[in-house]
């Protein structure tokens, strides 16, 4: 066997990185200013390609209508390549945005709009996706493997439903293929034209992968990352799915077997895992045990860490912490974090998960499997359907609702306890609300966004003829988050301690600053008073206190909605999402000393400011100690000054994060900024395109983001 020539994949991934630099400036010219993901997507061409309505306000709805609009979509998508990447494809079309309505106006939830709005609830109805395929099966089987599995059981499922199911799926996947067969036919018109001998090779190369998947499943390294590619463009392009996998073990085998064969050494491996990373950052999951507690990290692990490294735009892999895990990876891992401070990786905690997921009923082998996939998400790859990250309460709304209607109540005193007694039941109502929002949702969502690329990739739609929502997954586990902890913590804190105990203010003194927004020197010092409270995070403060007291309270309410005879099982964390700042517009002013219309606290975390000593080692206490413990996370978000961020640093920053994972954390989402270097991007972020931070659970282009939305960045660093 010849030996492998050696290319200069360096000088073609500062090329792939300058183009996609490009790409995301041209974004914003063309698209705005986005507060989301940074996805790998571009812009469409100014003529491109437009939705077909099939329903009378102007938006497509059902099996027919998205099979129809996707089919013809991937008839006419706009192909691209790139002679310095491995792999052909981007994605540039939103088929879910593309639309007048999200929802199906023909079911209607009318019955649940008065509560959703009374108390802020983002209720998840007709919202996107937000669980994980099993890339496994996919590269098993490949785009035939599928057709093959769709023939099979249509014999078996023969109603009329089901056909048009089995038809939609398998229109789905020929339209796919139409798509890569138009990306044959380009590649082979640049190496007709391409000079460069370099080029022209890999242009053959990939020409020669995509005619080998285009039916048979992968059997390369280069193959499975392309034929991965091709699934996850589709499946962003229908519905904005982004959920990765283990992505260690799913390539690790193909590695090995490239290795083995000399069809690959360390620097082409490389080459390959940085194209498959720029390509889109959906989230991979590194390390962690397998069913039985072994650790999966390999060889390609550390590969895909350095390939992250060569690459270092917005990446969203999560490594994942454990009592037997690979020391050597957490360390790597710690210091690519503190090298590039670009926010990845990020980390999750495999004792509170898992133990929290199996108090579900699950075993330890199946909790283990339940890997992190998502902004604050975990999954059962192709086994469960969850609606992660989609239906949040707002408790401060909740808390403002509660506060309203005791101040109002001339017939009882006013009290902290009969504050809480309110506080908790309208939170009663509030999550109930929410749970009924999802029963809607499962009952309709198949008239509305059937899951028609997820499906394939999923165990039960094709076994069943049945819509993943509507009954053809295996597990219902679905989520509820609360947000807003600490701004009920502190505010229940705040009147508790200064109205209560010190007796420095009264309730109408407090409910007259609150109503004119602590407006002049004497508002002022109301809101200074309050804010100065015990607070959220200090440890043993009567606003922690008041977090366990709503953490046990929020939990149990998610917990009892659960229907074990339909097998829904309803799961609670501590999230927020980018939401801070749509949930503190509909809220005025706080107890906490929080002005009005300003941005709710985020996530988990205590309040900016809350403690001016070790603030890093008393979040992440605080933190764990709020854990719902069922499985789902409540992240903590670290904001590290570079300061601390520093090679020196790396053994106190990951003795931190296990800390944390120790005493309960679940996931770690990590910032380390040059604080002079935001402040002057907050003025004008034209100056550094290629800063990335992570917002939330995921990372975007600081410069992508819209003043709002960087000033909430600032500020959390600014009191870092």
């Amino acid at each position: 066997m010849e030996p492998l020539k050696e290319f200069k994949y360096q000088e073609r991934l500062q090329a792939l990185r300058k183009r996609k630099l490009e790409q995301t400036q041209n974004k914003i010219k063309v698209e705005g200013l986005l507060d989301e993901d940074d996805y790998g997507r571009i812009a469409p061409p100014e003529d491109g390609w437009q939705s077909k309505a099939n329903h009378p306000d102007g938006s497509f709805y059902g099996l027919d209508g998205w099979t129809d609009n996707f089919c013809d979509l991937m008839q006419n998508h706009s192909v691209y390549v790139d002679a310095n990447d491995a792999f052909a494809g981007r994605w540039m079309y939103f088929m879910s945005r593309m639309r007048a309505n999200k929802w199906n106006p023909d079911y209607p939830y009318t019955h649940l709009q008065d509560n959703i709005d009374k108390y802020d609830i983002i209720c998840g109805i007709g919202d996107d996706a937000h669980f994980a395929p099993d890339y496994q099966m996919g590269v098993k089987l490949g785009w035939r493997g599928l057709l093959d599995k769709i023939q099979r059981y249509r014999t078996l499922n023969t109603s009329e439903d089901q056909q048009q199911f089995y038809d939609a799926h398998e229109r789905a996947i020929r339209s796919i293929q139409v798509w890569i067969s138009h990306h044959i036919e380009e590649i082979e018109s640049m190496i007709g034209a391409e000079t460069d001998p370099e080029l022209k090779t890999n242009l053959e190369e990939m020409l020669q992968v995509n005619k080998n998947i285009l039916s048979a499943p992968p059997q390369t390294l280069r193959e499975a990352c392309q034929w991965i590619i091709w699934y996850h463009l589709a499946s962003r392009t229908y519905n904005r799915d982004g959920a990765g996998g283990q992505i260690d073990t799913l390539l690790q085998p193909f590695y090995e077997k490239d290795l083995a064969e000399g069809r690959i050494n360390h620097d082409k491996a490389v080459y390959y895992l940085a194209c498959f990373l720029i390509n889109d950052p959906i989230y991979w999951q590194l390390g962690g045990p397998d069913k039985d507690g072994n650790e999966q990290a390999s060889d390609i692990s550390y590969l895909i860490l350095e390939a992250g490294d060569k690459i270092n735009t917005s990446l969203n892999i999560t490594v994942r912490v454990h009592d037997g895990m690979d020391q050597e990876l957490f360390r790597r891992s710690v210091a690519y974090l503190i090298k590039n401070k670009n926010a990845w990786p990020r980390f999750s905690g495999d004792k509170a998960l898992v133990e929290g997921f199996m108090k579900n009923g699950f075993d330890a082998a199946t909790a283990r499997q339940r890997i992190a996939v998502g902004c604050n998400w975990m999954s059962l790859p192709g086994q469960e359907y969850t609606m992660n990250d989609l239906v949040k309460v707002n408790m401060a709304r909740v808390f403002e609702v509660a506060y309203n209607e005791m101040l109002a109540d001339e017939s009882k005193e006013n009290s902290s306890q009969d504050l809480w007694e309110r506080f908790k039941t309208h939170l009663a109502i509030a999550v109930h609300t929410a749970a009924d929002g999802i029963r809607h949702h499962l009952k309709y969502q198949k008239y509305n966004e059937p899951e028609l690329i997820l499906n394939l990739l999923s165990h039960g739609p094709l076994e069943k003829g049945l819509d993943v929502a509507d009954g053809g997954a295996k597990y219902y586990n679905l989520s509820i988050d609360g947000a807003g902890l600490a701004v009920v913590a502190d505010s229940m804190a705040a009147l508790q301690q200064r109205i209560e105990q010190e007796k420095k203010v009264s309730w109408d003194e407090v409910d007259y600053h609150l109503k004119d927004d602590f407006e002049g020197a004497e508002g002022e010092r109301i809101r200074l008073l309050l804010k100065n409270s015990e607070r959220y995070g200090q440890g043993n403060s009567l606003a922690d206190a008041w977090a366990d007291k709503i953490k046990d309270v929020f939990t149990a309410l998610v917990r009892q909605e659960t229907e074990e005879e339909k097998g829904h099982l309803f799961i609670p964390g501590f999230f927020s999402w980018a939401n801070t700042v749509g949930f503190g517009k509909a809220l005025g002013a706080t107890p906490n000393g929080r002005k009005s219309k300003m941005p709710i606290s985020h996530g988990a975390n205590p309040n900016p400011g809350f403690t001016a000593d070790a603030a890093s080692l008393a979040m992440a206490s605080a933190i764990a100690r709020i854990q719902p413990g069922y499985g789902n996370t409540a992240p903590m978000q670290w904001e590290l000054d570079p300061g601390l961020g520093k090679e020196e640093h790396a053994e106190l920053i990951g003795s931190i994060i296990k800390a944390h994972f120790e005493m309960g954390g679940t996931l770690i989402n990590v910032n380390i900024m040059d604080k002079e270097k935001v402040l002057e991007a907050h003025k004008d972020p034209a100056k550094f395109p290629e800063l990335v931070v992570r917002i939330t659970g995921f990372t975007a282009y600081f410069s992508m983001l819209t003043p709002e939305f960087r000033q909430l960045v600032v500020d959390r660093i600014l009191e870092s």
